[in-house]
């Protein structure tokens, strides 16, 4: 008999809904490639989508359908020069600083651009403006973009319940962040709702996450001793040891979800969003706290606190260089300033959450697409931390 379980029990509906969409489409080609060879195994990779269940986007703010600009510490005329050196054309400039599009207050100046020179800006000149924009904390949707991870936008659409010319808005609207491939024009989306429903498909499309679904091929082809001491990290992971060696007299053709060597908590955790009630202790969990619980059975809050995160990082690991190990942390910093963590588990495979959000899942991502979000400029480096010991 069939059971059927409310997608809301799931502690992984995420991924649920992510790969029962894909089930519809069988007969479509998706995306797949090969991790490069190593101690982690055979591994073969997708992307999957995630988006937030219902019952968090129905908390979280949501935009009006106005889209603002804010220039801070300028002018009008500081505004122009800005404008022009990121080359948008003259004739858009004289739109966009038209009377009934600005609102100067104080030494800041509000630009209410429409749509129509939104998409008449060419794509250089949009992501030289928004770099620019992203510097105030008053333009969020420039300064924490939504990321395209991939660079394919056909796949990332793929599955989105945008209609066509919300999608064909999207598509024009797109920009660059350094390598990425970047959307912040949320506002102008909205205008072409024509009712809650199309609303709320807009924002479970710009909420949704890519992560990666890894999984190891068997049967292994060699280094049986060198795959189970990679994955058990030195008996870190000693209570997974058991079920590598067992796959690893696997003798048929077969699939095995990486998910599966992880550690508990991290097990428990990948491919789900936080919950509400993780909030209850003044804080959600951030990458200092994934990535120093990674080996622990049960979470320790105190590395919600950034300090004691970085006195424990600094303390109880040891600096690396690559090639990194199972559980290494990966710090991406900046003239000493910390800027991310993650965990390395498999090639350039990293467990990551980024940032604070109640709408950032626990993924799977590769180190690039890491990198594409957190690189200030090219004096930031990632260093690694081994715990002591190992």
């Amino acid at each position: 008999m069939l059971k059927v379980v409310p997608m809301w029990s799931s502690p992984i509906n995420g991924l649920v809904v992510a790969l029962c969409l894909g089930v519809t489409g069988l007969s479509a080609a998706e995306p797949a490639w090969v991790a490069k060879p190593g101690p982690w195994g055979d591994l073969q990779v997708r992307a999957v989508y995630l988006e937030p269940p219902e019952n968090i986007l129905a908390v979280v703010a949501k935009p009006s359908s106005v889209t603002r600009w804010t220039f801070e510490q300028t002018t009008v005329n500081g505004v122009r020069a800005i404008m022009e050196k990121a080359g948008v054309s003259a004739p858009v400039v004289e739109r966009l600083l038209g009377p009934t599009q600005v609102v100067v207050s104080g030494n800041n100046v509000v630009v209410l651009p429409k749509v129509d020179d939104l998409v008449a800006m060419s794509q250089p000149a949009r992501s030289a403006l928004y770099l620019e924009l992203a510097k105030s904390p008053a333009n969020e949707y420039q300064r924490d973009p939504v990321f395209i991870h991939g660079g394919d936008i056909d796949d990332w659409l793929a599955e989105s319940d945008l209609g066509k010319p919300q999608q064909e808005l999207l598509r024009k609207l797109l920009w660059r962040r350094g390598a990425a491939l970047v959307f912040s024009d949320i506002q102008a989306l909205l205008t072409l709702s024509k009712g809650p429903e199309e609303t709320a498909a807009v924002f479970r499309t710009i909420t949704r996450v890519r992560s990666l679904l890894v999984e190891l091929r068997l049967p292994l082809k060699e280094g049986r001793s060198a795959f189970i001491d990679y994955w058990s990290a030195g008996q870190l992971n000693a209570e997974r040891t058991p079920f590598l060696v067992a796959i690893t007299r696997r003798r048929a053709p077969q699939e095995v979800d990486v998910t599966q060597f992880l550690p508990t908590l991290a097990r428990r955790r990948v491919y789900t969003f936080p919950t509400a009630a993780m909030g209850l202790k003044g804080r959600l969990p951030d990458c200092h706290w994934t990535s120093l619980n990674f080996f622990e059975e049960e979470p320790k809050d105190l590395y919600l606190d950034s300090a004691k995160a970085s006195e424990h990082l600094l303390n109880d690991y040891v600096a690396v260089d690559p090639p990194y190990k199972f559980g290494d942390v990966l710090c991406f910093l900046e003239n000493g300033e910390g800027l991310h963590t993650c965990v390395q588990v498999a090639d350039d495979i990293v467990l990551t959450k980024n940032g604070e959000s109640i709408l950032a899942p626990w993924t799977f991502m590769s180190l690039k697409d890491v990198d594409d979000i957190y690189r200030r400029s090219e004096n930031t480096r990632i260093q690694g931390y081994r715990l002591k010991g190992r």
